[in-house]
């Protein structure tokens, strides 16, 4: 049965978030047609993002295996799904659902690789849409149609592609697993919620909250913390953001996700992979909080705040948002007002941004060290990333609702807006082409040095030698120095040969 709450009011259609322009007899409204325009221009916005995740995802058939992925390729081939987290959980890092994900891609070995980027490209656009049109429908607001679209490929392209390390964002599976994906999943999440209107819709989305928590807390240490706070902070937030049912159907979902979150967490910590993966590193739980460390953690999240802020692409963010300030509307076709505890309510939720990041940058500090801030190294960033464009794009429609209401016209803001939305585009698309160029020069060896490796095995050989073919600073498996042997012996597993010895001679030659 249906509540009777303001939220089970609304329309339910799939139509509700975009903007009607008939009226009440469902004749066109006078000024439909420029509606219709607004609709076509947002639209053709959307183009230049989407084409910059189109060429991204045919760009990743020359991703090939490196680094991390020589590990866990021979684990899958000869022991399975089962064998990777049986392995992660009792002797890597104890992340189990970050196993079963690596798993999935590497059951195919490298087309596994090539087939991944779009695929999570895909699903980050489909997942961001799905949100802004509940969020819009939740919150009662219609837009024009192309403007949910336009918000959702804004933030994929800015997330995956204005980035100092693309391929460690979006090529490089392993990294994705743990650092891009995460903060993807913890959005789906919001789906359940965004759309619960009955009393068992809202039991689905407290029972999705738990799984989700539960699921990203044994996925990823450090989105894992920043839901933590987030959620948290919503919670202290919730009395000022909802009444009545919808205030308890709020806490108890953010509850839900706390309680999932701090389940696997525990579940992670405590395993024995966890605890090698500590020893390995030196990284004890005294030294993160030791007074140097988490000086040096501040230092470093100082670093990466300021190398963030002075990116410039992401000011697309704000400008999609200011359209949605300038362009949403309420169902009876006035402007929202904004609400009045809107500024420490963005106060707050700037302050989670903060101080999630700051708390990544802690429990990632031991294991990298200086690094940590390094742009090599920006995949540790991406945990609280997609927080900070959705955090920007709010910004931006608060701003677009404060001009709409002390501007005489904005159609001027508009036309900013909309040239921006496509400028941001042209410096990822810039260092795609440049990325995609490395990554066909570097499969074409990798493919070459495969053969090779591959005959010299089935001839019996039992010692061959091995090319680095460094693509955005991989370990690529021999340090400059040629004296590290990480991940050699994994590349000798996928070969099935004793070991490997640094190549004097480029793959294929000879």
């Amino acid at each position: 049965m249906s509540d009777s709450t303001p939220e089970s009011a609304a329309p339910d259609r799939p139509d509700a978030t975009v903007h009607d322009p008939r009226g009440a007899s469902g004749h066109p409204r006078k000024g439909s047609r420029p509606h219709a325009r607004t609709s076509l221009w947002l639209t053709a916005l959307s183009l230049p993002p989407l084409a910059l995740l189109a060429a991204a995802a045919w760009f990743g058939r020359s991703v090939r295996p490196g680094a991390d992925d020589w590990c866990f390729l021979p684990t899958v081939r000869d022991e399975g799904v089962t064998g990777l987290v049986g392995r992660f959980y009792l002797d890597d890092n104890g992340r189990v659902a970050n196993a079963v994900l690596v798993g999935a891609y590497a059951k195919f070995q490298v087309p596994g690789h090539q087939w991944f980027g779009p695929v999570t490209g895909v699903l980050t656009l489909v997942v961001l849409w799905a949100v802004a049109v509940l969020a819009l429908r939740r919150l009662r607001l219609t837009v024009p149609r192309g403007l949910p679209l336009l918000i959702a490929a804004t933030a994929t392209a800015l997330f995956l592609f204005a980035t100092p390390n693309t391929y460690k964002t979006f090529y490089w599976p392993a990294a994705s697993v743990s650092h891009t994906m995460p903060p993807v999943l913890a959005c789906a999440a919001l789906l359940p919620f965004l759309a619960a209107r009955s009393r068992r819709g809202r039991g689905v989305a407290v029972a999705v909250a738990l799984l989700a928590g539960l699921t990203i807390g044994t996925l990823s240490e450090e989105t894992a913390i920043v839901v933590a706070v987030l959620l948290v902070t919503v919670l202290v937030l919730s009395g000022r953001a909802a009444a009545g049912s919808s205030r308890s159907f709020l806490r108890l979902w953010c509850a839900a996700g706390v309680t999932g979150v701090a389940a696997g967490g525990l579940v992670l910590i405590t395993s024995p992979g966890s605890n090698n993966r500590r020893e390995r590193f030196g990284a004890g739980t005294t030294s993160m909080v030791a007074p140097e460390s988490l000086a040096a953690s501040l230092r470093g999240f100082a670093e990466i705040a300021l190398t963030v802020a002075t990116t410039w692409q992401y000011a697309g963010a704000v400008a999609v948002g200011v359209l949605l300030g300038l362009l949403c509307r309420r169902p009876d076709g006035s402007a929202p007002v904004l609400p009045a505890h809107w500024r420490p309510t963005a106060c707050a939720m700037v302050a989670a941004l903060l101080v999630s990041g700051f708390l990544c940058t802690v429990v990632t500090y031991p294991v990298f060290q200086d690094r940590v801030s390094d742009p090599s190294a920006n995949r540790l960033w991406n945990d609280y990333l997609l927080a900070y464009v959705a955090l920007l794009v709010g910004a931006g429609a608060l701003l677009g609702s404060v001009a709409r209401q002390r501007a005489r016209g904005t159609g001027p803001l508009r036309a900013a807006c909309a040239v921006l939305c496509v400028l941001v585009c042209f410096g990822p698309a810039v260092a795609l082409l440049d990325l995609d160029t490395a990554m066909r020069d570097r499969a074409v060896k990798w493919d070459a040095q495969d053969r090779r490796l591959r005959e010299g095995a089935g001839a019996g050989a039992r010692v061959l030698p091995y090319e680095r073919l460094v693509i955005s600073q991989m370990l690529e498996p021999f340090n400059r120095r040629k004296d590290s042997y990480w991940p050699g012996g994994c590349v000798a597993d996928y070969y099935r040969i004793d070991r490997i010895t640094h190549a004097t001679r480029p793959p294929g030659s000879g």
